[in-house]
């Protein structure tokens, strides 16, 4: 983790035999939870706020017992971590505390005493009894969803006391959430926390001077939606949100592209066309908008071929196509 190439289970031996390399490195690391059971060695500085309670983070980490060259406990094979709650998903009392004197993109080592870990029966058969283990983490991100739940958990009559800045600051939480979702291929639940949002955002009414604010936070959720919709397959969906995101701004270009390729999974070729001829306009040199021109118009030409050669074969059977029958 972190490029890091040592073994942190096995440290290096010095002048002092009597005394265990886990009582060594304690000698050097700092007490975060005042009586010595959760011990701190900062590798690589993090930036900006600690965690807060009832953050969701997304960390790697490996734990290691003394004298082992293999953690016992690592997801640092995941491509992608996944979003855990602090006081849910993550048991580990010591690992808590820890996780909330971090700041994201920080790399840190830590000791936990078996009071802050296994226990004083451990977790058989990997942890024996009493058991002090050590836990490197890099925390990459964290997301505190804890004010927004609360929110969200309001009537709607509750929550238009707010001012409009919190209703924004919350919607914002819910899109962010539903980002990582997404990037995790978890579209159902990326799009529960986009309408999430997006109601939120509904249900605002705000001053006409303020209104813009309103408006801008709602075109991130309708291009989000779109796209999402596009990943589950329901182009009219996706469609829809796009055509929204559009009277927001009718020359976005995001929302026009993702109109053309709802129309294009539709086989409404003209409407497709329009969308994306469009998105070009604003965007002339565009990768993705100029290759979906390009998908367009072959599927055009098979989509027009197969049309011609249906109407071949009827007229060569002698069906003229009249539905009117003999009386």
């Amino acid at each position: 983790m972190g490029g890091s190439t040592r073994n942190p289970g096995v440290l290096q031996r010095d002048d002092s035999p009597s005394q265990s390399p886990y009582q060594r490195l304690s000698q050097r690391m700092l007490d975060i939870s005042g009586d010595r059971g959760v011990l701190k060695d900062v590798i690589r500085e993090g930036a900006g706020e600690l965690v807060t309670p009832d953050a969701s983070v997304l960390v790697k980490y490996s734990g290691y017992l003394e004298h082992m060259d293999k953690p016992f406990d690592s997801n640092c094979f995941r491509k992608t971590p996944r979003l855990m709650k602090l006081g849910e998903d993550i048991t580990l009392w010591g690992m808590e505390l820890g996780l909330l004197s971090m700041r994201r993109g920080e790399l840190a080592r830590f000791l936990f005493k078996p009071t802050y870990a296994y226990g004083t029966l451990g977790c058989p058969p990997l942890i024996p009894p009493n058991t002090t283990v050590l836990f490197e983490i890099e925390l990459l991100d964290f997301l505190d969803s804890a004010e927004s739940d609360k929110f969200c958990a309001l009537s709607a009559e509750q929550q238009s006391q707010f001012p409009l800045q919190k209703v924004l600051k919350v919607a914002a939480t819910e899109r962010e959430f539903g980002n990582y979702l997404f990037r995790q291929n978890r579209f159902y639940d990326a799009k529960v926390r986009y309408k999430r949002a997006l109601l939120l955002l509904h249900r605002r009414t705000a001053p006409p001077e303020e209104q813009h604010l309103v408006e801008t936070a709602k075109l991130l959720v309708f291009l989000n939606l779109s796209f999402t919709y596009l990943k589950l397959e329901r182009p009219t969906m996706a469609l829809r949100y796009g055509e929204q995101a559009l009277i927001i701004d009718r020359k976005n270009a995001k929302a026009l592209f993702r109109c053309g390729q709802a129309c294009l999974l539709m086989t409404e070729y003209q409407k497709a066309r329009d969308f994306l001829v469009r998105a070009q306009r604003e965007q002339p040199f565009n990768h993705d908008i100029n290759n979906e021109l390009k998908k367009l118009a072959s599927y055009y030409r098979d989509y027009m071929d197969k049309e011609r050669e249906m109407c071949h074969r009827m007229f060569a059977s002698g069906d003229n196509g009249s539905t009117v029958g003999e009386n």
